[in-house]
């Protein structure tokens, strides 16, 4: 369960803009982003693969039906972005801030999020193949109708996060925050491992209407 990391292009070239800028229709290839402020963009069909983005701000960007693979971001800003039909294929993420961006349908496959401020964001209906969130805060985080296929949850805050209508397979929770998860039944299938069983067990008691008295 330990997701393939992304592939190391031949050689990389610093970000020519305009020319390297998220536009429709764009294929960027072996390009590093360093400290570049990409706030805003619109952008739709982009595929962009073995790229590095360090310290890059996309705030409020909105992307749709395009591909991300083999690509590093390191320390990036996502905060309110909007995306619709996104692949991130063969990539990780440290040190970011995603909080309160929206990837609907998106598509993950062997991906990373390490250390990340992850939480009120939206996953509703994405796929996750071979991921691995770690040290994240997904706080409020939504993985309503998401199906989970060889995920790990490693030293996460899932306070209030949201799994109703999930579909799991070998999901791993180790060491992680759960109080008053939503939708806690639908993790049938996952593994929990630590404190947060017996608070995972607590949320599905409430949503049972269970009554705990000391």
């Amino acid at each position: 369960m330990t997701p393939a990391a992304p592939k190391k292009p031949a050689g990389t070239r610093p970000a020519r803009m305009p020319t390297d800028d998220l536009e429709d229709d764009a294929t960027i290839k072996g390009v590093t982003y360093s400290g570049t402020d990409l706030t805003g963009r619109e952008a739709e069909a982009l595929e962009v693969d073995q790229c590095r983005f360090e310290n890059v701000r996309l705030t409020g960007t909105v992307m749709r039906q395009s591909v991300f693979s083999n690509i590093v971001f390191d320390t990036c800003d996502f905060a309110q972005v909007r995306t619709q039909d996104v692949s991130l294929l063969r990539s990780s993420l440290t040190s970011s801030r995603i909080t309160g961006s929206s990837w609907a349908n998106g598509h993950f496959r062997d991906v990373m999020f390490d250390s990340c401020r992850t939480d009120f964001t939206l996953f509703r209906y994405g796929k996750f193949k071979n991921v691995l969130f770690k040290g994240c805060n997904l706080q409020q985080a939504d993985f309503q109708f998401a199906e989970l296929r060889d995920v790990r949850f490693e030293d996460c805050n899932l306070t209030g996060a949201q799994f109703a209508n999930a579909d799991m397979q070998r999901v791993r929770f180790e060491g992680c925050t759960m109080i008053d998860v939503g939708g806690a039944a639908s993790l049938k299938g996952a593994a929990v491992q630590g404190a947060g069983a017996m608070e995972l067990a607590l949320s599905i008691a409430r949503q049972a209407g269970i009554a705990i008295e000391s």
